[in-house]
């Protein structure tokens, strides 16, 4: 299986771009929106960025793309932008921004399901635990089923940002010998493109987060945890896990703490709940980022559509 390195590839690097002398304001704002996401990008990329920040920084990264897109919902409403690329709807790198449009489309809308599925788990698996009695195997069923879920939604990751890669490659042939309106138009969606992408990658990363294969044993997460050494207090969980992390050791703690004693120990329970408490709010930002986004791309697309069929 495919896996995800937290620092972007070379193809994810965005650039300050450089507009003409003149460009319109539309695209001078888009600009501005563009330079705010890198910034935004290099946190995200930051080997000092404590791990337990990351969900924050992709939903900050998310609410930058909404804004951008804003920008680039008002660049194409512009005649001249209108009348520049209907003259040239029958090129390549045209069809080429239509097929981009439906990729990222496609990957916002399925990661939003994907996300959606791991949050109902996690929801299900707090109301487990608010509810809990002695002896009562549920929790074990629920972990499980998290556990199922985080490994399911690993692999459509992998799938979804294999089509993103495909879609980066072709951007890096856009044309630049067109009128100057058109250029900045045309780099600007390129630019936006690439820094869509790198979010969408360090987004898999958070949530590609690794989890270890289950043994056929009654507690498989935990004794895979107690081999690997990593089973800890609540107090020494410290800034390099991430959420996903801290609920896994969490629920382990859990489990491991209470197998012979019925489930009583309130503060190894209180703990996990928290953590998932955590994780919950964290899950329900990127969610409705991801949401939004979705809308905005399907308004640019429309856009794109109804310029190009005129």
């Amino acid at each position: 299986m495919a896996s995800f390195s937290t620092k972007p590839s070379k193809l994810y690097n965005v650039r300050s771009i450089s507009m003409p002398v003149r460009s319109h304001p539309s695209t001078l704002r888009t600009e501005e929106e563009l330079n705010k996401l890198k910034a935004l990008e290099a946190a995200l990329t930051s080997s000092s960025s404590p791990a337990s920040s990351k969900a924050d920084s992709i939903c900050k990264a998310l609410g930058g793309l909404k804004e951008l897109y804003f920008c680039i919902e008002e660049l194409l409403q512009l005649p001249l932008t209108q009348q520049a690329l209907a003259l040239h709807q029958k090129e390549k790198w045209v069809e080429e921004l239509l097929d981009g449009s439906v990729t990222y489309l496609d990957v916002c809308g399925n990661t939003r399901d994907s996300i959606l599925t791991m949050k109902e788990s996690v929801r299900d698996l707090q109301s487990t635990l608010r509810r809990r009695k002695v002896g009562d195997s549920s929790i074990e069923d629920n972990v499980s089923s998290y556990v199922r879920i985080r490994k399911k939604m690993k692999k459509e990751i992998v799938q979804f940002m294999a089509s993103l890669k495909q879609m980066d490659q072709k951007y890096e042939a856009f044309p630049l010998d067109i009128d100057n309106h058109l250029a900045a138009v045309v780099r600007v969606l390129r630019e936006a493109s690439l820094i869509t992408s790198s979010i969408f990658h360090f987004l898999s990363s958070f949530l590609s987060t690794p989890i270890l294969k289950p043994r056929p044993s009654r507690w498989s997460l935990v004794s895979i945890l107690l081999h690997k050494g990593v089973l800890v207090s609540d107090n020494n969980q410290h800034k390099s896990m991430n959420e996903l992390e801290n609920v896994d050791i969490a629920i382990s703690n859990m489990l491991v703490n209470n197998s012979g004693e019925g489930f009583e120990d309130d503060q190894k329970t209180q703990s996990a709940q928290r953590r998932l408490e955590v994780l919950d709010s964290s899950i329900e930002g990127i969610e409705n980022g991801l949401e939004c986004l979705f809308r905005l791309l399907i308004r640019t697309r429309v856009s794109l559509l109804n310029m190009l069929s005129c």
